[in-house]
């Protein structure tokens, strides 16, 4: 019997079984994906699971699709998830059972850190955009090093803003150089207000929105941590479901929470960018769980 008439999450079968692909090496970038027919066929779903899945990969910034029926027509895989270390990190999470609420604790450590972070590089960056205009194109940093010896003062520089790039990104490639390589997460958020998402589908995007902020941070411990417990909290996001008595209402208040934490980040607001995380994850937690499980009073001073 088709997965699709025994569950109707049979598009993360698809999902899961790309990832597992991607993650053994059997895919690699650049090389195509079989057809909708023939991942349907093969994983015994409908095409109509395939084509969900292939949404929210791309959504994700591990494939691309382009209709039609030509040579550059179906998904062409562009990114890889992340490595060896959060595919240990699946394996002990699936191996332990961890509870939700140290994960839910687990998550309010890590991720308002990492928003703080992202917001005082904002900042500092900012900041160095400012001293090149006001001294001309590339004078700031000659001043600097004439100042403190060749090249000593953009090292400085690099090292205080986290300046260097950092490699890998499972949502398709974050850069430390622009608001803290903040354009993926956009593009999730953006693909997040379809109005045609079903809500395991927005959910599956959410999850992948805040391992996109652990990979802009350029932190690969982080960011192995979060891809590893990505299955776990859209787990318990998915079991909250039942718990909601206004998906809309809810999904609207996700929406804004999301372009909250982006906007503080933006603004270099890294107390504010704290906040605005913790009050999200705890807050959700708190909606669909009947004893929210105590947190952190508050969102670490610094990241």
């Amino acid at each position: 019997m088709p997965i699709e008439a025994e569950s109707p999450r049979a598009w993360r079968a698809v999902l899961e079984h790309v990832e597992r692909r991607l993650l053994d090496g059997d895919l690699l970038p650049g090389e195509r994906l079989p057809g909708e027919r023939a991942l349907a066929a093969d994983l015994g779903v409908g095409r109509s699971s395939v084509r969900e899945a292939l949404r929210v990969l791309e959504a994700m910034g591990l494939v691309r699709t382009a209709s039609g029926s030509g040579p550059n027509a179906g998904a062409i895989i562009v990114a890889t998830p992340g490595g060896a270390m959060s595919a240990l990190m699946r394996l002990q999470v699936a191996a332990h059972g961890f509870p939700v609420a140290d994960i839910v604790r687990t998550r309010l450590i890590l991720e308002s850190a990492v928003a703080g972070e992202l917001a005082e590089r904002a900042g500092a960056e900012a900041g160095l955009e400012t001293l090149r205009s006001s001294t001309g194109e590339g004078a700031g940093l000659e001043t600097l090093r004439s100042s403190t010896g060749e090249g000593a003062g953009l090292e400085t520089l690099r090292s205080s803003t986290g300046g260097s790039s950092t490699g890998g990104s499972s949502t398709g490639g974050s850069s430390t150089g622009e608001a803290g390589g903040l354009p993926a997460a956009e593009r999730l958020l953006d693909a997040m207000d379809s109005p045609d998402l079903e809500p395991a589908e927005f959910l599956a995007l959410d999850a992948a929105f805040h391992l996109a902020l652990a990979e802009a941070s350029g932190n690969q411990v982080v960011t192995a941590t979060m891809a590893g417990l990505r299955s776990s909290i859209e787990g318990y996001a998915l079991d909250g479901l039942a718990r909601i008595d206004d998906w809309h209402a809810t999904s609207a208040r996700l929406r804004r929470e999301h372009r909250g934490v982006v906007d503080a980040i933006r603004a270099a607001d890294a107390p504010t960018a704290r906040r605005r995380i913790h009050d999200h994850i705890s807050g959700y937690y708190a909606e669909t769980f009947p004893e929210p499980a105590p947190t952190p009073a508050a969102a670490p001073a610094h990241a």
